[in-house]
């Protein structure tokens, strides 16, 4: 998650972001050296013109030394680290729900945004970076002023952006990274253990299924099926169904949580569907488990 420094220094008001669904600021130049981590819970969008910048994403490690467009997926690991002063540029932030509701439209699905496999950072060119620079400091405009339909504008500003950058950036006719399969089960595997532990039952488990996750890593089913098997040897849903049981086991012995919240906090909507379920996974029942203690 973002330090509370970093947080200070771009000026961020994460409720005031939690309430409307989107935020811009523009970036503020670190005291000193600063590692900002990943919020899990944002997408970002920005422009930045910075030297000596290290950005991790995934398995990645990127420079920047001039001035780049980036994209910030909150399912992929990420952190940059700002070793100069001489940093500038404008972010914007917006939940899931801020763009739901508008068609997934295959130009977004194969943006920087959602596609893994595109590289998150696009350098620009002096005119590339003046037209973006323009776009953003349109949206600061939009979000602080009082027009009727602004979130719309917003949204559009992102969708301009994005084109831009698949502009500037074309796809390769279809051609993936080699080590695609590697990357995105190495996603989903940090997915699906970034969910645990499980800690109240008021946030229970919301990716139990293979289509959860492929819709939240933005792939195909079949593509991440496909992927995870040729990687692992096993399929998602072996890997989901093991992962929770352990989980289950876990809260089982070491919780005096009942069976039905144990249940209500991995997802399932009655105890009976998770005493089924777990019973198929492992051979034995919650009961029997909370016999040995």
């Amino acid at each position: 998650m973002i330090t509370e420094t970093a947080t200070q220094s771009y000026g961020l008001n994460i409720s005031d972001l939690k309430l409307k669904g989107f935020r811009i600021h523009q970036l503020s130049n670190p005291v000193g050296p600063s590692l900002v981590r990943r919020r899990r819970d944002f997408y970002k969008i920005g422009v930045v013109t910075g030297d000596a910048m290290t950005v991790s994403y995934n398995d990645k490690i990127l420079e920047i030394n001039d001035t780049v467009l980036f994209f910030v997926n909150p399912n992929v690991p990420h952190s940059v680290i700002r070793q100069s002063k001489n940093t500038s540029g404008y972010a914007c932030l917006f939940t899931g729900a801020f763009i739901t509701g508008r068609e997934r439209t295959e130009i977004l699905k194969n943006s920087p945004l959602c596609n893994v496999d595109r590289s998150p950072i696009i350098p620009l060119n002096k005119e590339q970076a003046v037209f973006m620079r323009g776009v953003f400091q349109k949206m600061m405009s939009v979000y602080n002023g009082h027009y009727e339909y602004r979130n719309e504008l917003l949204r559009s500003c992102i969708e301009l952006i994005i084109h831009e950058a698949l502009r500037i950036q074309p796809t390769q006719n279809g051609v993936h990274h080699k080590n695609g399969a590697n990357r995105i089960t190495n996603l989903f595997l940090d997915l699906l253990d970034r969910q645990f532990p499980i800690e109240n039952t008021a946030e229970p488990l919301k990716l139990r299924t293979a289509q959860d996750f492929a819709e939240s890593l933005s792939v195909h089913i079949n593509y991440l099926n496909r992927s995870v098997k040729e990687v692992t040897g096993k399929p998602t849903s072996v890997h989901i169904a093991e992962r929770i049981a352990a989980e289950a086991k876990a809260l089982l012995l070491y919780t005096d949580w009942s069976v039905a919240d144990i249940a209500y906090g991995l997802g399932f909507d009655y105890p009976t569907y998770f005493n089924n379920y777990f019973k198929r996974v492992t051979g034995t029942t919650p009961k029997s488990i909370r016999k040995h203690l």
